[in-house]
């Protein structure tokens, strides 16, 4: 039986991107809510999943459409109100009190973090992705030698900003690598590969381990300086990972290594390892995780994988986010979903004498925005 439980709080979307100001048509509308690399298959539409669906089911409306019209009239209505117009909708209607925006991935393509807060009316805070700094440094024709320092350097400069830093370990190299600080020699020597082999394919992206491992420790002695949290990329992404290999479990001796060193991690959408997230937020004093951007993408189903979330980790340790990107659609409906999926369940456990309303408000209270307050720079409310 449905409660009267709190779920129109404020949230503060603690991982997210920007979103795109271009005029997005039928085909470049459904790139933007697909994680592959290749259109869908001939005679089929991106409209056609679980993100498809809640996509026309709620975001319809807020364009002036009836629910679940068609994809086509969606892309039709989208293109004639513009994408300002569309952007300032769904950002205004999320119930954000603030966006922590990594700014690390195709940020030629979509909003900054800056203007973010300007379309959302409110306050949006970067989080600086550390393999995207080393990128930068590399592409400046610093010497190998002279790497190791420059990228340190330029990455301390960068979080002074922040909010946060981001690592996309699992996604280049997975999480079953060698852990430790690698020797200045070995960074050299890698860069120096690394620079040689990207001038002759003119293609900048990190994917050594030793680099990575350089990039993953010089962060971390940022964040413990600043105290600040360190987001960690887990599980669903794009079709270049080794989805195995991106069990957060995989990465313990890291985790344990951060702990002592009191250093917030944030293990990232999780999915589909949201179980083993929240064990380790259960074991680690420093581990938080979050559910964003699957809950899109599993729509319907997608408080079935938030009570996954809820089945043993600790309330004082799981985030909101949406994760949205390119798409301010993922933004509402990143909050519409967690509101549901979260009432779905707590009304369960009510219904069950598990709780009461008094103790379900409090946990989402933690959820929404105090877990995140309590470990991101972010002031009061």
């Amino acid at each position: 039986m449905p409660t009267d439980i709190a779920i129109d709080l404020k949230l503060i979307d603690h991982h997210c991107h920007g979103v795109s100001p271009a005029e997005l048509d039928w085909k470049g509308f459904q790139a933007m809510f697909s994680e592959s690399y290749l259109p869908p298959p001939e005679g089929t539409t991106e409209f056609q999943k679980p993100l498809g669906l809640v996509i026309r089911r709620f975001c319809a409306p807020l364009l002036d459409l009836e629910p679940l019209a068609s994809g086509q009239a969606y892309v039709e209505r989208r293109l004639a109100l513009g994408a300002a117009e569309v952007n300032r909708r769904f950002l205004t209607a999320s119930g954000l009190d603030s966006l922590l925006i990594d700014t690390g991935h195709r940020s030629n393509a979509i909003l900054g973090w800056q203007e973010m807060g300007k379309v959302a009316g409110r306050p949006a805070h970067e989080v600086v992705r550390i393999e995207a700094v080393a990128e930068e440094v590399a592409k400046t024709g610093v010497s190998a030698a002279d790497f190791p320092d420059a990228f340190a350097a330029e990455l301390d400069k960068r979080a002074a900003g922040a909010v946060g830093l981001k690592t996309i370990v699992a996604y280049r190299v997975t999480f079953k690598i060698d852990q430790s600080a690698p020797e200045k020699g070995e960074v050299v020597k890698a860069a120096g590969a690394w620079f040689a082999k990207a001038a002759e394919a003119k293609r900048w992206r990190l994917e050594d381990a030793t680099i990575i491992r350089h990039g993953l420790w010089i962060g971390a002695e940022i964040c413990r300086a600043r105290k600040i949290p360190l987001q960690v990329h887990v599980g669903f992404g794009d079709p270049d990972i080794y989805m195995h290999a991106c069990d957060p479990t995989h990465f313990t001796d890291f985790i344990a290594a951060l702990e002592k060193w009191k250093v917030a991690i944030t293990l990232l959408h999780c999915y589909p390892f949201q179980r083993e997230a929240g064990w380790l937020s259960e074991i680690f004093q420093n581990v938080y995780y979050d559910v964003g951007c699957i809950q899109n993408y599993t729509g319907p189903s997608s408080a079935d994988i938030f009570g996954e979330a809820l089945e043993m980790g600790k309330f004082s340790k799981q985030l909101y986010s949406s994760d949205a990107f390119g798409l301010s659609e993922l933004y509402y409906l990143g909050q519409k979903l967690f509101r549901k999926g979260i009432k779905q369940r707590l009304d369960r456990w009510i219904a069950e004498d598990f709780c009461t309303i008094k103790e379900a408000d409090e946990i989402v209270r933690l959820i929404a925005a105090e877990n995140a307050r309590r470990i991101y720079p972010v002031g009061e409310p």
